[in-house]
């Protein structure tokens, strides 16, 4: 107990340094009382959609969870599959490449009385959803506007593809192709023992339990291609709600001009270049891109407190949200160890 809680403590502190030294970057040379006095004159009512809008992103995420697992047999509540959802957004976001959700939420999965090879199924396949709508959706977007990113937005851009797409790639031939997957693996993991680099060879007994469990994936997606297909479909509009958010705090500020289409072609621009970054909740990269994709929609008056309010409502409060789930479920779990001594 006292060890995960310094582990979590220590994740916040890091957290928390980097958005204060984002924040200082930059709003150092800004009025912070204009910024502040811009956003008390948004319309409230269009904040509030947004949020809404947001929490339906973890309901649809919460859904596609309860719903892998009630087809390999585990039964659930929606109350609990949302718990699960906002653990694993809070150690995404407080870990480097976002590398602490999934895995966490296995184990609280498993913790439960959930079998683990099902819960990883489950998350493995909604990951799987989750990288094809990312990849999907920004690359149709700027297919058709490709005026939205340019200069060091574009080199961004095109970064997140390539590390996206190659975990895309990675994952569908785990999943699809498991034997050939663990042919690429065993092939590099001896070149790499060829030119004497060994650190990687203690990897190999974990990365083919991984395959197998990949294998087990692949059978169930060739015996249930149309769940398959309906939890790609509930990733996609997983990642269209996400991007909606900023449409909302757009219209909170009273402009018209562009359509929803536009600013989620944006959103979804900006996801993908920052991403692929090894940074905490794309920390500071994310802030920097904005302000680079949305300068020219509000304009350099307004623009930073978009950027307080954007950032705000599909990022920092629910980080804060989840960050309280996911101490309430670890003091849960304390009680429920203390119960059964």
């Amino acid at each position: 107990m006292v060890k995960t809680f310094k582990r979590l403590a220590g994740n916040i502190v890091i957290f928390a340094v980097l958005i204060g030294l984002t924040f200082w970057f930059v709003f150092k040379d800004q009025d912070l009382g204009k910024i502040i006095g811009t956003i008390g004159e948004t319309n409230l009512i269009f904040i509030l959609l947004g949020l809404l809008v947001m929490f339906g992103y973890f309901l649809v995420e919460a859904w596609n969870v309860r719903t892998l697992l009630s087809s390999f047999g585990e039964k659930i509540s929606m109350r609990q599959a949302l718990r699960y959802t906002f653990i694993g957004f809070f150690f995404c976001s407080v870990t480097p490449g976002a590398s602490g959700g999934q895995p966490l939420e296995i184990y609280y999965m498993s913790k439960d009385g959930i079998s683990s090879a099902n819960a990883t199924m489950a998350i493995l396949i909604q990951t799987c959803g989750i990288q094809v709508a990312v990849m999907g959706l920004g690359v149709i977007f700027l297919i058709f506007s490709p005026q939205i990113a340019a200069g060091p937005v574009m080199s961004l851009f095109m970064l997140g593809v390539l590390i996206n797409g190659v975990a895309l790639v990675g994952l569908l031939t785990a999943i699809l192709s498991p034997k050939l997957a663990k042919k690429m693996i065993n092939w590099i993991l001896n070149l790499l023992k060829k030119i004497h680099i060994k650190r990687f060879e203690k990897s190999r007994q974990s990365i083919n339990e991984s395959l197998a469990q990949y294998g087990e994936a692949s059978v169930y997606i060739k015996g249930h291609k149309a769940e398959f297909r309906n939890a790609l479909l509930r990733s996609v509009l997983q990642m269209t709600l996400y991007y909606l958010v900023p449409y909302f705090v757009y219209l909170s500020f009273g402009l018209s001009e562009m359509n929803a289409l536009g600013i989620v072609a944006m959103q979804s621009v900006l996801f993908i270049a920052t991403s692929g970054l090894p940074i905490p909740g794309a920390i500071g990269a994310s802030e920097a891109v904005f302000l680079g994709l949305y300068s020219a929609v509000y304009g350099a008056e307004h623009v930073d407190s978009a950027l307080l309010l954007t950032r705000g409502s599909n990022f920092y409060l629910f980080v804060i949200i989840a960050m309280v789930v996911a101490i309430l479920n670890i003091v849960r779990l304390q009680k429920l160890g203390a119960k059964k001594k």
